[in-house]
């Protein structure tokens, strides 16, 4: 039985953070810093998620701009994984998994009951931790979303959205002579960009990047970081990464996670160089984590 619903949560917003951590003290669960943005892409309002009665994300604020890439930091079991699936509904598929408040995209309500979750997922692409292309060509793995979507009712046209998806990704020069061996044969770095090349062939708006680069090597983590930096312009991209480098290099904002709250969100380079809150001055300078 489908347990995800969203709805109004401000008649049940806890008092403090007991459900979290006892050891958190109230007023630590308040965001420091703007949550909002002048042109969000995505606004997202007093955010809880359970599993089953143990609460993952606590009453989480957060706007997400357009044609901004944020990221997402904080220790295991923070959060931030989590929270990034809501936004485009993964966490539907966990059964005990119950999600409260308001997440819009442009404006409509992501969680309401007409919202369909297949469109959904192809405004607001994933690609996963470890590469995960499709069992088929490289070809095949790019036109596939096109195709279930109806994007395109020529073979022309839907040669030209591979091409174009493959060159955004950066990998246009590298398989092109290649377009019907398998999509697993490419080396991790390589099937990370097709993953990528495959989400945006479907024409997204939002960009959701799980640790990306957590299984790849530097080269191939270098070459995704640039792709990033690239696509910005295009999209709104939402990174998680336990590597603060790697979000300092990439990300224009940055946002800080501990055991179920955002405890500070701002500019990247404020957040590295002088971050307000004492438990993201612990987090980044090495305290813990």
């Amino acid at each position: 039985m489908q347990t995800n619903t969203l709805y109004n949560s401000s008649a049940t917003q806890p008092d403090n953070c007991i459900n979290i951590q006892s050891s958190i003290a109230s007023d630590d669960c308040h965001t420091v810093g703007n949550t909002s943005v002048k042109n969000p892409r995505m606004n997202c309002r007093n955010v809880d998620v359970f599993y089953a009665d143990k609460q993952a994300i606590n009453q989480v604020t957060l706007d997400i701009g357009r044609n901004e890439v944020i990221a997402m930091i904080g220790p295991s079991g923070c959060g931030k994984s989590t929270f990034l699936r809501c936004l485009n509904r993964m966490n539907d598929t966990i059964d005990s998994c119950r999600i409260s408040g308001e997440i819009l995209l442009d404006g409509q309500n992501i969680y309401d009951k007409r919202q369909d979750v297949v469109p959904l997922r192809a405004q607001v692409g994933m690609v996963f931790q470890k590469p995960n292309p499709f069992p088929k060509s490289i070809y095949e793995n790019v036109a596939y979303g096109p195709r279930i979507h109806g994007l395109t009712s020529t073979k022309s046209d839907l040669d030209i959205i591979v091409e174009s998806s493959l060159n955004r990704a950066g990998l246009w020069d590298e398989v092109k002579d290649r377009l019907n061996q398998p999509g697993t044969g490419l080396s991790g770095g390589q099937q990370q960009r097709l993953c990528i090349a495959r989400t945006i062939a479907v024409g997204p708006e939002v960009i959701l990047m799980d640790e990306p680069c957590s299984a790849l090597d530097p080269i191939a983590t270098a070459k995704i970081e640039e792709l990033i930096d690239e696509l910005h312009e295009e999209y709104t991209i939402v990174i998680v990464t336990h590597s603060m480098q790697q979000a300092a290099r990439v990300s224009q904002r940055t946002a800080y996670f501990h055991l179920g709250n955002l405890i500070e969100v701002g500019e990247t380079n404020q957040i590295f160089s002088n971050p307000r809150h004492k438990l993201t001055e612990d987090y980044i300078t090495g305290r813990f984590g």
